[in-house]
């Protein structure tokens, strides 16, 4: 377990505790079976932000106080400075930068995303969550699931999809691909 991931499993068990919930309530809520809810609050798996995000809205928190244990503050705007957003980095594949980390009562989480090539036949790692995601292709290639649908989305491509479908991502050609994702 890397520090971060403890930090961030041990900030949801407080905020679980603190909202009077059981994991047994709080994963039914969540829509995960209890079995994987404790290993997100045990900090033994990674966790994915699909949960984070939801697991925040349930818990009635901002995801950066999750993140990071501490609270948003600004209200008007929040300027993020190129390679300056909040790191989150769970899985070795993936690393999430928030970009809009320190806005109070956002309507959507923005993050940029970067994926590691892995070889072809290694499988997704899906999740799903309610909601909607939209993905913008900065750079590389991307093999984007839904459902059973497989789709390759290159450099200026985007999508808008319902999240609850199972949904994961891959990079492709054997270098990262970086693409914008907003999670409303």
């Amino acid at each position: 377990m890397t520090q971060e991931l403890g930090h961030i499993a041990a900030r949801i068990r407080e905020l679980r505790e603190i909202a009077g919930l059981s994991p047994e309530t709080l994963a039914r809520d969540l829509g995960i079976p209890v079995e994987t809810y404790l290993e997100y609050e045990k900090g033994t798996c990674d966790i994915p932000v699909s949960f984070l995000c939801e697991a925040a809205r349930r818990l009635n928190v901002d995801l950066v106080e999750i993140l990071t244990g501490e609270a948003p503050r600004l209200r008007s705007y929040c300027l993020v400075r190129k390679d300056k957003g909040v790191t989150v980095e769970r899985r070795s594949q993936y690393r999430y930068q928030h970009l809009a980390h320190n806005f109070v009562h956002k309507k959507a989480e923005p993050f940029l995303v970067t994926v590691d090539p892995e070889a072809e036949d290694t499988p997704f790692l899906l999740s799903s969550h309610p909601g909607q995601e939209f993905a913008y292709v900065l750079e590389g290639t991307l093999k984007i699931r839904i459902g059973d649908r497989d789709l390759i989305l290159t450099e200026g491509d985007s999508l808008y999809y319902d999240s609850s479908q199972r949904h994961g991502v891959k990079a492709l050609e054997g270098r990262p691909a970086r693409f914008l994702a907003i999670i409303f």
